[in-house]
C-alpha cells in the first residue's frame, strides 16, 4: 500500500478533489433546478446528459491520450470541467444545463481514463488489488464527503458553484507538480455485443437495468428530495446515504460472492434492493426510513455491478475477460443514459410524483432478481472452486478500471494456485 501511496499520491490527491467536485454538482444541480423552477422531465434530461457525454468519453479519451499524453489530457478536461461549473449560475436555463452536462460528463469519463489507465501503471503484481481498493476508497470519500459541502453556501447563488469549480481547478496541481513518469497507454478492444449476450445473457442484461438504477441514484436523488419537501440538510445526508450503503456492503457481498452460487446471489441481493426501493416508496415520509430505504438500495445496487462482471468471467477464458470488460461498461452506459429519463417521467405529476424515483428503481431491480431465477433454469452454474475473483468496482469507472480490476483478479487467481499444496503423488 505504501509503494502505491508513493508512486500515486498525486493521482489519488487529484482525484479525490475531482469526486468532491463531482459529487458536489451532481446534487446542487438538483437542488438549484427545483429553485430555477425546471420541471421534473427538464432536470431529467439535464441530468441525463452526463451519461451521454461519459459514454463518448469513454470512447475517445483513448486516442486523446496517445496523441498529447496523460498530464496535457487530465489537464485540459479538468480545466473544461472548472469552466462549466462556475457557469452554471450564470446561464440558468434547460438547454445551457443540457450542455454543460455532456461537456462535464465527456470530461470526467477521460479524467478517469486518464487516471485509471495511470494508476495501473503505478501498481504491480504484488499490489494491484491494494491499489485498486485504495482507489475506490478515494472516489467514495470524495462523493459523500461533497454533500457536506452543499450545507456551505445557498444553492440559489454562486458561492457553492465556485467552490466546485475551485475543487476541480486545483485537482490537478499536485499532478503537474509530480515527477511520476507518465505511462504508455494502451487498451484492449472490446468483444461484439452479440459474443458478449450470448456468453452471459445475465451479465449483459443486469448491467444495463443497473445502469438505470446506479444513473437514478446519482442523477435524481436531489431531485426527489427537493420535490418531495426534503431540507437541504436532509438531501445532504439522503444522497450521502446511498454511497455510505455502498461502501460498507462491497467487501462483505464480494466475499460471499467468491463462496457460493454467484447466480443465487446475484437474485438476492437485486430482491433485497428492490424491497429497499419499496421501503423508500411507501415509508419515505418518515426520513429515518427514507435513509433506511437510500442505505439498502446503495449497499446492493453497487456491488451487483462487481457481481455481473466475476459471474461474466465465470464463462471466459483469462485473455477474453478484459475485452468483455469494454462491452460490459457500455451496456451499463446505456441503462445510464436511460435511467435518468425514465424516472423523470415516472415523477411527474401526471403519474407518481416523487414516489416515481424508487418505484423506477423497485422495477429494476426486481426485474433483475426475475431474471436472474429465470437464467438458473436454463443452465447450470459454475462450480464455485472454478469461479473468477470478485474485483470491488464502483460505477462511476470507465472500461480501464474494469480491465484494471481483471489483471488483479487474475493475478491473485493465479498467485493462490501457486501456493497451494501439490496433491502427494502413491507410493
Amino acid at each position: 500500500m505504501f509503494q502505491v501511496l508513493t508512486s500515486a499520491w498525486a493521482l489519488l490527491l487529484g482525484m479525490m478533489l475531482l469526486m468532491v467536485g463531482n459529487g458536489l454538482q451532481g446534487t446542487l444541480l438538483g437542488v438549484r433546478g427545483e429553485i430555477e423552477g425546471f420541471s421534473t422531465f427538464e432536470m431529467s434530461y439535464i441530468l441525463s446528459a452526463y451519461f451521454i457525454g461519459f459514454l463518448g468519453g469513454s470512447r475517445m479519451a483513448p486516442e486523446m491520450i496517445r496523441r498529447v499524453g496523460h498530464v496535457r489530457v487530465f489537464a485540459a478536461l479538468a480545466s473544461f470541467i472548472s469552466a462549466v461549473m462556475i457557469l452554471y449560475p450564470v446561464f440558468t436555463h434547460p438547454y445551457a444545463w443540457f450542455l454543460g452536462r455532456v461537456i462535464i460528463g465527456f470530461c470526467f469519463s477521460g479524467v478517469y481514463v486518464t487516471a485509471e489507465s495511470w494508476l495501473n501503471n503505478a501498481a504491480d503484481n504484488t499490489n494491484r488489488g491494494k491499489a485498486l481498493s485504495l482507489y475506490m476508497m478515494v472516489q467514495m470519500f470524495g462523493i459523500v464527503s461533497a454533500q457536506a459541502l452543499l450545507l456551505v453556501g445557498d444553492p440559489s447563488g454562486y458561492v457553492t458553484f465556485v467552490i466546485a469549480s475551485v475543487l476541480i481547478s486545483i485537482s490537478f496541481g499536485p499532478i503537474l507538480l509530480s515527477i511520476s513518469p507518465t505511462p504508455a497507454f494502451d487498451t484492449t478492444k472490446p468483444m461484439t455485443l452479440v459474443q458478449l449476450y450470448r456468453i452471459s445473457p445475465l451479465g449483459c442484461v443486469g448491467m444495463f437495468l443497473l445502469g438505470g438504477v446506479f444513473a437514478s441514484q446519482f442523477g435524481m436523488g436531489a431531485v426527489y428530495g427537493a420535490q418531495a419537501g426534503l431540507s437541504l440538510g436532509q438531501i445532504s445526508i439522503f444522497v450521502a446515504t446511498f454511497y455510505i450503503g455502498a461502501t460498507l456492503s462491497q467487501y462483505p457481498l464480494g466475499w460471499l460472492s467468491d463462496r457460493m452460487d454467484r447466480r443465487f446471489l446475484i437474485l438476492v441481493v437485486a430482491a433485497i434492493g428492490g424491497l429497499g426501493s419499496l421501503v423508500g416508496m411507501l415509508l419515505g415520509g418518515n426520513f429515518a426510513m427514507l435513509l433506511v430505504g437510500a442505505f439498502v438500495i446503495g449497499g446492493m445496487s453497487n456491488p451487483l455491478y462487481s457481481m455481473l462482471i466475476a459471474y461474466t468471467n465465470d464463462y471466459l477464458e483469462h485473455e477474453d475477460m478484459a475485452a468483455a470488460s469494454g462491452g460490459l461498461v457500455f451496456i451499463n452506459g446505456l441503462g445510464a443514459i436511460a435511467g435518468p429519463l425514465i424516472t423523470g417521467w415516472l415523477m411527474g405529476p401526471a403519474l407518481f410524483g416523487p414516489s416515481g424515483f424508487f418505484l423506477f428503481m423497485a422495477v429494476l431491480l426486481f426485474t433483475l432478481a426475475g431474471y436472474a431465477a429465470w437464467r438458473a433454469t436454463q443452465r447450470a452454474s459454475v462450480p464455485v472452486d472454478e469461479t473468477a475473483s470478485y474485483a470491488p468496482m464502483s460505477p462511476t469507472s470507465t472500461a480501464v478500471a474494469v480491465e484494471f480490476a481483471q489483471e488483479a483478479a487474475i493475478e491473485e487467481a493465479e498467485q493462490e494456485a501457486e501456493e497451494e499444496p501439490e496433491p502427494e503423488k502413491a507410493a
